[in-house]
């Protein structure tokens, strides 16, 4: 597994009530979440306002999950060429950003966007796919934030997948 070089920095206060940074590593905690697909979690909370006085490492909270009730996730994915299908949707609101590489995401219906390094998106409880059709892997920063289950045509469009 070659895995993107991300560097995790968290600044915390020491017991005087001083700021500095607790955490400076390169990130070693990928998994695989389905065949080449990799995320690494960079901080979750369990609250949100979050709780800033804990030494807890919410990077490393244990668990499979895509989003937190009532918290948040901030992760990096790693999608190599070829990575498995999942059709799926969350109950969250997702700020992406592509940082390197290229990646299609496919919708309903058969629609999909094309997204590259630098591009934005805004996911709002919409079922989508991951398509890496390319020859390089699409690293992308992504922060979920717990949101109540999306509204459409008068029915309510749970998290599945």
């Amino acid at each position: 597994m070659n895995n993107p070089k991300i560097r995790r920095v968290v600044t915390g206060h020491d017991e005087n009530g001083k700021a500095v940074v607790k955490i400076d590593e390169i990130c070693t905690h990928f998994k695989e979440g389905r065949p080449n697909g990799f995320s690494c979690n960079i901080w979750t909370t369990d609250t949100v306002p979050a709780d800033n006085c804990s030494d807890v490492d919410g990077g490393k909270r244990e668990g499979r999950f895509t989003m937190i009730e009532n918290g948040s996730v901030f992760r990096i994915l790693d999608f190599k060429p070829g990575v498995a299908y999942r059709m799926h949707r969350t109950d969250s609101i997702d700020y992406i950003v592509v940082m390197s590489g290229e990646i299609d995401m496919e919708l309903d219906e058969g629609h999909s966007v094309h997204l590259k390094a630098g591009d934005v998106m805004v996911q709002r409880g919409t079922i989508h796919n991951w398509v890496n059709n390319g020859t390089e892997t699409c690293v992308m920063a992504v922060i979920l934030i717990h949101a109540h289950p999306a509204q459409a045509g008068g029915q309510v469009l749970h998290a599945q997948g």
